[in-house]
């Protein structure tokens, strides 16, 4: 049966390049004028593509035109912003609707992601790159903070000395080091990018969908939420038609392989077999 659809119509869309498939959708940033940078109508649009994710979930796939993940939250706009306006944390709301999104997010980053771009990267689970990739926070040089997630989410990603590193000395980093630190866990040459984004997409496709999205939220949950959380989602996968169906699936592979592996009796085939 196929997955319903989103809703999104991609002709709604000016700053996103939006492709839905079956189990996926795949949101490509489109302001190549200005290396993708984020301003507010990107800000409104990916809001939208949240809210049809979170009614109808799927695999997110974010990646930028051009050879270019997002240069940042867009300068020209950033430096009209007064205090009301980091108050209501535009990007960050944006970011943590993101991360907290149903089904997994995949990150696929070419050339600049940084500032903005660099935390729109952070919230996703998934963050693969190409050789080109150069990712970091320059906020503090431009005289404000990396405040939309950049600053606590950092640490959990890389540890604290790295993340300093780039947060307070404006380190940038070049994929090697960010693959080192597990910023990003793959390097693939920029042809390559989005069909690799798509076969980790093609993995998480294989596993039970609800299953998924019930350890993602758990894997989020506050360390004071654990054991009972775990427990109660795994209540609620032991009562669905997929665990019985997937386990019962197993073991009858499990079991072919077995007999396949057995050796034929062809003691009564034998006419050469000596009777007693």
């Amino acid at each position: 049966m196929a997955a319903a659809a989103t809703g999104l119509n991609p002709q709604d869309f000016s700053t996103l390049l939006i492709d839905e498939r079956e189990d996926r959708l795949v949101v490509l940033l489109n302001r190549p004028e200005v290396r993708n940078a984020i301003d507010q109508q990107m800000v409104d649009e990916l809001h939208a593509v949240c809210a049809a994710l979170e009614q109808t979930p799927k695999v997110l796939i974010i990646a930028g035109t051009e050879g270019v993940f997002a240069s940042g939250a867009d300068i020209g706009q950033l430096r009209e912003r007064r205090r009301d306006d980091a108050l209501q944390g535009i990007n960050s709301t944006i970011f943590v609707r993101i991360a907290k999104l149903p089904m997994p997010v995949i990150a696929a980053l070419d050339g600049f992601c940084l500032g903005g771009g660099a935390e729109l990267a952070y919230a996703a689970d998934f963050r693969i790159g190409t050789p080109s990739v150069r990712i970091g926070n320059p906020e503090t040089g431009l005289g404000i903070l990396a405040a939309a997630g950049a600053s606590w989410r950092l640490k959990e990603l890389v540890g604290e000395p790295v993340a300093k590193e780039i947060l307070l000395a404006g380190t940038v980093l070049r994929a090697e080091r960010a693959l080192a630190v597990n910023l990003i866990t793959e390097i693939h040459e920029a042809p390559e990018l989005m069909a690799a984004a798509h076969a980790l997409a093609d993995r998480i496709a294989g596993q039970d969908p609800l299953a998924v999205r019930i350890t993602k939220s758990v894997f989020h949950a506050p360390a004071e939420a654990h054991p009972l959380i775990d427990q109660l989602a795994q209540g609620i996968l032991f009562e669905s038609q997929a665990k019985f169906d997937r386990m019962q699936a197993f073991l009858d592979k499990k079991s072919d392989k077995k007999s396949a592996r057995k050796p034929a009796d062809t003691s009564d085939q034998d006419p050469d077999r000596k009777k007693n």
